[in-house]
């Protein structure tokens, strides 16, 4: 108790004991326990401003803090929409076999793991992901659980290793860039860090090797980038460790004889040792064509993303080489408020979270309210699941975000700022930490920004564990330390925002093209784009496609162009079937309108909305009932329940669709279900219920005929459970494989026979499947 008490203390010492930093210290607590103890909760009480109802009311509505005690480590598997179009659902109910979990419980006996679902991890291009404390495991499958369990208990424990750079005395040979975004460090470009380290290490090589942010290209990572005098650009894509040593002796070579001679002689050992296993990496040189670094790379173009794969994430001497903080030193001497206010209005911005009000609006309605003080906030929740452009911007860029909030806030007249970042990203909240921290130490924040009156501070707040969060007055609500329960407007926040003062809240992609405008010129933004849609959008690309990551296109880019073009195709020789953008808030466009623009108004019109960027490839075998239940599933259950058409609406819709989904609907239903979303988008407050139902209306405007197929028993793309049949064809050879693997014994084992598959026992779990040697078994 003692110790609890001791802890509590240290706590509010540090942060504070005032009502709004409730959610701070809940956080912390839950980061020593893994839950909250009721013996913590009572001291906070005890010595703080904070009440016991305001601990139950914040720590019962963030989905983030848990009330009993945890497993020693905490397995939460990503049910975003990527993932769960890959089959996140059958890898959690794998986890929940393999650790023997009761009905009722999500811990198992031993208290080692806790299981857990979670909206979005932000790795998308690795779908299926699973998250064992802070290991990232990708492209995880029902049959690969157990091994994945075992693999991270015999991981040997060791202590967060900081970032060290590689430096030798004497003239560099070259420079090697790695990425170590989240995707990149998930994927492996962790251990080829290491690699590469040891490499240059042993062998005395000099070669400047550069640590940047995102690069971009996901679906290729881990890669290592050579640049070398007097070479072209050489990219090594998908590498694994192991093959670091002969990728840096290709380009490179050691000072010393003898090095190069034990190098040789322990690869050519090697490669006779190791002579049958195939390398995983492929190498394209820079200027190369049709390669897919190449491919994907062709029609982007980089604002928000200026300098991808170049420049180090925290490194403020290279920002300020490649014209950082440019932009803010213009506007501090050059420029006032007001022309500040008219070149991003010239420019044409609008907000790139959500339905695309003109920034410039905004930032005149802040400016001009009258009050001693304001207050700017960036907006990095990113709620919706399978959208990571926020993650990779603040990761990879956090240095352009804060220089793009400080000039916001010097037009506006702020003179403190909020980044509100989700609690899963814990890299982009470290980047951003140091970021800030730098900025202080350099004179750019604090008391009279680079020698001028204006002074403009700013802090982290994580969030969480909230996407109706992303709705601005709930924002603020969850910075005051409230339940993020949207209010009604007007006052809107740019009047009365946090702390009942002028605010003004942009998304990090909007404050992340701020600089690259004021820089360059409204002009040269606004040349880009369709005439309501200027500029770039940065997108998640990912789901069944061939090419995923973190793109930046035009707007007016067209659909195809996307998928075909930057994104390879679709994967698996698969066809082509919708693509569904905008996240919840958005909808299914289908495969047959993939030429429609990517804009503002054009995704408006055929019932989607660009959100925040999130773009999900689907193919023929997802099922359009399936992909509307599920988003509206994810609403239904992030509604605050404030306004009943939100809380009622979209559970009965929910409802619904579940009739449907198991083949037990009637054609009427589909009447009712119309009804209900018209009237819930009609009579919600805010903008979580106003758009809940487009995902639905969307799928019943283009693929009604599923829905009336599933009234009639079939599920067309094989995806629906209670509809579907496991069966196995003559090519089965009798392994043995899928009944050894069977977690409920649905196939008996006869070696060399054909197999059957009962499905009065089958559970679905789709393992066999996965495993069969011959693809033998098929979905009927």
């Amino acid at each position: 108790m003692e110790k609890i008490f001791n802890f509590v203390d240290g706590v509010v010492g540090e942060l504070g004991g005032e009502p709004d930093k409730v959610i701070p210290i809940l956080q912390a607590i839950q980061g020593k326990y893994n839950y909250l103890p009721e013996e913590a909760l009572k001291r906070v009480c005890e010595i703080t401003d904070i009440t016991q109802s305001q601990i139950s009311g914040i720590s019962t509505f963030y989905s983030q803090f848990r009330h009993q005690p945890v497993g020693e480590h905490i397995v939460r598997v990503c049910v975003g929409t990527a993932c769960h179009v890959k089959g996140a659902g059958q890898v959690y109910d794998a986890f929940r076999r393999e650790l023997k979990l009761a009905a009722d419980s999500d811990t198992d006996e031993q208290k080692k793991f806790t299981l857990e679902e979670v909206a979005c991890l932000g790795c998308c291009t690795l779908a299926p992901v699973v998250q064992i404390d802070d290991v990232t495991y990708g492209h995880v499958e029902t049959g690969t659980v157990a091994e994945i369990l075992e693999d991270f208990k015999n991981l040997a424990p060791s202590e967060d290793k900081i970032v060290r750079e590689v430096t030798e005395e004497g003239i560099s040979q070259g420079e090697i860039r790695i990425g170590l975004g989240s995707c990149c460090i998930a994927s492996g470009s962790s251990g080829v860090k290491e690699a590469l380290e040891d490499t240059l290490d042993t062998s005395g090589i000099n070669v400047d090797v550069k640590q940047v942010g995102c690069v971009g290209v996901c679906n290729q990572v881990p890669m290592l980038e050579i640049h070398k005098n007097g070479e072209e650009a050489a990219y090594y894509t998908k590498i694994n460790a192991n093959e670091v040593g002969d990728i840096i002796e290709k380009h490179f070579q050691s000072k010393s004889w003898m090095s190069r001679f034990k190098n040789r002689f322990y690869n050519y050992a090697e490669n006779i040792t190791f002579s049958d296993i195939p390398k995983s990496s492929n190498r394209y040189n820079a200027n190369e064509k049709d390669t897919p670094i190449a491919e994907f790379l062709k029609g982007q173009i980089n604002i928000a993303t200026e300098y991808r794969g170049e420049i180090r994430p925290s490194d403020f001497e290279e920002y300020k080489s490649k014209e950082g903080f440019k932009a803010l030193e213009k506007c501090l001497k050059e420029m006032n408020p007001d022309q500040i206010i008219d070149e991003i209005e010239n420019s044409g911005l609008k907000g790139r979270g959500g339905a695309g009000f003109p920034s410039a609006i905004k930032w005149r309605l802040v400016k001009q309210a009258q009050s001693e003080k304001k207050y700017i906030i960036c907006n990095g929740d990113e709620g919706d699941p399978g959208a990571f452009m926020d993650r990779m911007l603040l990761e990879s860029y956090p240095f352009r975000v804060i220089e793009g909030i400080i000039i916001a806030a010097y037009a506006v007249g702020a003179t403190e700022g909020r980044l509100y970042i989700r609690a899963e990203y814990p890299l982009a909240v470290e980047r951003i930490r140091e970021g800030i921290k730098i900025c202080r130490e350099k004179g750019i924040l604090g008391k009279n920004i680079l020698g001028s009156d204006f002074s403009f501070d700013m802090e982290i707040f994580e969030g969480a564990g909230a996407f109706v969060c992303g709705e601005e007055t709930a924002l603020i609500a969850s910075i005051e330390g409230q339940r993020g329960i949207p209010k009604l407007r007007p006052p809107y926040p740019a009047e009365k925002g946090l702390w009942e003062q002028p605010t003004l809240i942009n998304n990090t992609e909007t404050f992340s093209l701020v600089p690259w405008i004021l820089r360059n010129g409204a002009d040269d933004f606004n040349k880009i784009g369709t005439e309501k849609s200027k500029g770039t959008k940065v997108f998640a690309l990912a789901g069944k496609i061939n090419r995923g990551g973190l793109i930046e296109v035009p707007m007016g880019i067209t659909i195809r162009q996307i998928v075909e073009e930057i994104g390879g195709g679709i994967a698996n020789g698969k066809k082509f079937k919708a693509v569904q953008i905008g996240g919840p808030s958005g909808g299914c466009i289908p495969a047959d309108m993939a030429d429609t623009t990517i804009d503002f108004d054009s995704l408006k019109e055929v019932g989607a909305m660009m959100g925040s960027g999130g773009l999900i490839v689907l193919d023929e075998s997802d099922c359009m009932v399936d992909i509307a239940r599920y988003f509206l599933s994810f609403t239904q259950e992030e509604s605050c329940g404030r306004c009943t058409f939100c809380r009622i609406g979209t559970r009965r819709m929910l409802e619904i669709l579940d009739k449907i989904k198991s083949g037990k609907g009637k054609l009427e239903d589909l009447d009712l279900l119309e009804k209900l979303a018209i009237n819930t988008k009609k009579g919600s407050i805010c903008g979580l219920g106003q758009t809940a139902p487009n995902p639905v209306l969307s799928t019943l405007k283009y693929f009604r005929h599923e829905y009336e197929a599933h009234i009639k028993g079939t599920c067309p793309s094989g995806k629906c459970e209670d509809l579907i049949l496991y069966e196995i064809e003559d090519e089965c050879t009798g392994c043995t494989k899928c009944a050894q693997r069977c977690p409920v014994d649905a196939i008996e084992a006869k070696p060399y026979e054909l197999h059957k598959v009962d499905n009065e026992l089958c559970i679905k779990c789709d393992i066999c499947r996965q495993i069969c040697p011959v693809d033998a078994i098929e979905i009927k």
